[in-house]
């Protein structure tokens, strides 16, 4: 690994800070997440036409910028520093992969274009609980479970017909609580069970905002600066992401789940993880790092007893902590999205487990330095810092937030230990807990 970053990444990392240190102060944070998509739209297009910043990590001839997830782990980074309300997760990290890997031609023809240029904002719609589970970051079936549609709730799929699954010929019914951006998405990619719930399989569809039966409301959620939305789904025309016959689906043994589909839903869902956890965790750096700075400049000039309280040892020794946790979490991070970047490039299918494990641990890792430093700003403050309108709460908002979405911290570390197999007996045998293997440890 080459620990130097190149000449056109530290210009995307330099270029980004400055434009948001410009546009994405505490002020202009607060007075976006009270608009009604949750965000600045002028200044997610300003971010689109000059940075490319929603097709940083799309190929070019998609009309992207085609660069891969190093970059977008750095954008992620200084969008994290300025706690920037945006799509970025929702649309770049989370949606716009699926669709380029298992869209078919004219429906990445079609919506990657829109995506890049910032015109068409998109998010997934998955159980926000099973979010993890999903990105197969906290372990979880490959099967679609998580997507409920039957006795488990959630979004049920019906064919109209025999039209062999072309668009206008599937119906969704359900809910979906808690999708990233789901309120102000201009397309919705909606996990949804088909054939049953025993025999069926889980498919992902495309429903364009405004269609008859959508609807969505904004959801009040402990981080305003990632807000999300309720998705409700009565009779609602949708389009299946690739062919569902050949792509687009995960089967669970039931009758009509192809071996093809399957390899390619769960396939796509782990290269996703796997980028998506590189991504998070550099965006929970650059909060941790601004929530950590931004101690360092209050302990340096509040003074109590005559001296600024940050020469006092324990104020010293709290903030050197985070200091280490903040920097560990940077070269975990920085190392899972280059591990990403060699898996993606790699001709193989399939998963590269050693990349998986890198963003898994890099991901709890930072998340573990956001909340300590998001803590120890708001301790550090004294008073002031305990105050609900003082900005370290904004950090502490995010810290505890994502924290609830992506992780927790110790089920990421359990599952990337279960991937390395640091719990595998010699003979291989474990025991089958919550739909994982689970190793048995061996007594001495």
């Amino acid at each position: 690994m080459d620990a130097a970053f190149t000449e056109e990444q530290d210009g995307i990392r330099r270029t980004l800070r400055g434009l948001l240190r410009e546009r994405c102060g505490p002020d202009e944070v607060r007075a976006a997440v009270r608009t009604a998509p949750g965000h600045d739209h002028a200044l997610w297009r300003l971010l689109a036409r000059q940075l490319g910043l929603p097709g940083l990590a799309l190929p070019s001839e998609a009309g992207g910028v085609g660069c891969g997830p190093t970059e977008l782990a750095l954008a992620c980074e200084e969008a994290g520093r300025a706690l920037l309300p945006s799509p970025l997760v929702a649309t770049a990290v989370l949606a716009a992969p699926l669709v380029d890997r298992l869209g078919t031609g004219p429906q990445r023809a079609e919506l990657l274009p829109r995506i890049a240029d910032g015109g068409l904002t998109a998010a997934l719609a998955v159980p926000g609980a099973e979010l993890g589970r999903v990105l197969g970051l906290t372990g979880g079936d490959r099967g679609g479970g998580w997507a409920g549609g039957g006795r488990a709730g959630g979004v049920q799929a019906r064919e109209r017909g025999r039209g062999g699954g072309a668009a206008g010929d599937w119906r969704l019914y359900g809910q979906v609580d808690q999708v990233l951006d789901g309120h102000s998405a201009g397309l919705l990619l909606v996990a949804a069970r088909t054939g049953g719930y025993t025999g069926g399989r889980t498919l992902l569809f495309l429903v364009r905002a405004g269609v008859p039966g959508l609807a969505r409301t904004r959801l009040t959620a402990l981080d305003e600066t990632r807000p999300q939305g309720r998705i409700e789904l009565r009779d609602v025309p949708a389009e299946p992401l690739g062919s569902p016959d050949g792509g687009g689906g995960v089967g669970v043994g039931g009758e009509g789940a192809g071996a093809g589909d399957c390899a390619a839903m769960s396939e796509a869902l782990a290269r996703l993880g796997t980028t998506a956890a590189a991504a998070l965790a550099a965006e929970a750096v650059g909060a941790a790092d601004a929530a950590l700075r931004r101690t360092v400049g209050y302990v340096r000039t509040r003074e109590q007893f005559g001296r600024p309280i940050g020469s006092f040892q324990a104020v010293k020794h709290r903030l050197a902590e985070v200091y280490v946790k903040v920097e560990e979490a940077r070269s975990a991070a920085y190392y899972a999205a280059w591990a990403a970047g060699r898996a993606a490039a790699a001709s193989g299918r399939g998963p590269d487990i050693g990349a998986a494990v890198a963003s898994g641990l890099a991901l709890a890792t930072a998340l573990e330095a956001q909340l300590a430093a998001a803590g120890a700003a708001v301790q550090l403050h004294g008073g002031i810092g305990f105050t609900w309108e003082h900005d370290a709460h904004l950090y502490f908002k995010r810290a505890a937030s994502d924290e609830l979405l992506f992780g927790p911290v110790h089920r990421l570390r359990a599952h990337a230990a279960e991937l390395e197999g640091l719990f595998a007996q010699p003979d291989g045998s474990g025991a089958a807990i919550d739909g994982h293997l689970v190793r048995k440890a061996v007594t001495v």
